[in-house]
């Protein structure tokens, strides 16, 4: 399958060089049709109950198209449209994976689906996770999970969606022999991980209906989690990613009473520390990196504080870099800032002993920069590294803190 140019993958995704792509080559109104009143693209139609399921020609995980035919042999077929990213996705995970042991001496097959195009998600879209909904990031999400059921993706022209009928990730299709629609909608009723918060085991009851041969009872229900990202949304995505460049950015000399008090973490947020400075080549190597994935898990709770190492003379020098790399707080940041008594997440250290910054933050770092610390609500540090980051690495530290599913209310 040909990959996707731009958007392809997480990484190339989360580059402030990405984003200044989509600056520098608008896409063309002609280019992007517009959805409609219920934010469905051109071609989307309800597949209406008895319906035959359309047919597809898809490229799966492990390298190879998949077809209708493909899955001829079973009785029943669940046609499961998922993604990589959707918390209520993620929340399934466990569930799904029992669900199909429990039916694993019926004539039972599934087939999931990515619907969603890369272009069709905002950055902060994607905090519950570290993966992007790219054909590149479907394998190692499957794998994460377990996964031996053909996963394939119909991102690149989204026309087995629109033919679907898809709305939402998660959204189930069950089709029985002759492969007439016999329920479409939810997987069950609760977008929460414990599978005590389930109340209605949608899918798996339609499921009960077709082996006993009876009418499903509940053939309908309403779909929910996030809804299809499709690529006509493109436009407006790169609208506020351009607008994320463009906020205000400060910056503040800081002591280390105020680095002690900034990493005790008397918050519910996750912090994530980066020690850095003007000259030091590895930390502007790094820094847009850094940037996309603050801008990731923005919506999560997520701070993402730097401190600067330059010269206290230097703050002009420093202050320009943070504005060259867009990385003023958004609305949600600033919320948390002020709700802290704070300004801004961004610092020049005004002390003079490196090892007096390193007593007060990590006391395990060697001492070269850059250097990175996630910590917990509490203080403690629950990850860290020097050097240049791996972007992947840090996404799937921050997204197993933060988890990867909606939290329950609390009580």
């Amino acid at each position: 399958m040909k990959a996707n140019t731009f958007n392809c993958n997480i990484r190339s995704l989360f580059s402030i060089m990405a984003i200044a792509s989509v600056m520098a080559f608008p896409v063309q109104a002609q280019d992007a049709p517009l959805l409609d009143e219920n934010g469905n693209p051109a071609g989307f139609q309800t597949l209406e109950l008895g319906a035959q399921a359309p047919d597809f020609d898809l490229p799966g995980i492990d390298g190879r198209n998949y077809t209708l035919a493909d899955f001829d042999d079973a009785d029943v077929l669940m046609v499961l449209f998922t993604s990589n990213h959707c918390p209520t996705s993620h929340a399934i995970e466990k569930r799904l994976q029992k669900l199909i042991a429990d039916y694993i001496s019926q004539s039972f097959a599934i087939v999931a689906i990515n619907p969603n195009h890369p272009d069709g998600l905002q950055l902060d879209e994607l905090g519950f996770g570290e993966f992007n909904d790219s054909y590149e990031d479907m394998k190692p999400y499957a794998d994460l999970n377990g996964w031996e059921f053909p996963y394939i993706y119909d991102g690149e022209t989204q026309q087995t969606a629109r033919a679907y009928g898809c709305l939402a990730t998660p959204h189930v299709f069950l089709f029985d022999k002759k492969r007439r629609l016999q329920y479409a909608g939810r997987f069950d009723d609760s977008r929460y991980e414990p599978e005590h918060t389930v109340t209605s085991h949608d899918a798996r009851n339609a499921l009960e209906d077709l082996f006993a041969g009876r009418e499903v009872t509940v053939p309908r229900t309403r779909p929910h989690g996030c809804s299809t990202k499709w690529r006509e949304k493109r436009i407006r995505i790169a609208a506020a990613m351009e607008s994320w460049t463009n906020l205000p950015v400060s910056i503040e000399k800081i002591d280390t009473d105020g680095i002690a008090a900034l990493r005790a973490n008397a918050t519910s947020h996750y912090r994530l520390f980066n020690i850095w400075a003007t000259w030091c080549v590895p930390c502007v190597e790094e820094f847009p990196e850094l940037v996309a994935i603050s801008r990731q898990f923005d919506m999560r709770g997520f701070d993402f504080i730097t401190i600067s190492l330059d010269d206290p003379k230097q703050e002009p020098q420093a202050l320009a870099f943070l504005k060259r790399h867009g990385v003023g707080p958004t609305d949600r940041a600033l919320k948390r800032i002020h709700k802290d008594n704070r300004k801004t997440n961004h610092y020049l250290y005004s002390g003079t002993s490196q090892d007096a910054l390193a007593t007060v933050l990590d006391t395990e770092w060697p001492g070269p920069v850059p250097h990175t610390v996630l910590v917990a609500p509490g203080g403690d540090i629950v990850w860290r590294h020097n050097g240049v980051i791996d972007g992947q690495e840090a996404r799937s530290q921050i997204a197993e803190a933060l988890t990867r599913y909606w939290e329950l209310p609390a009580k």
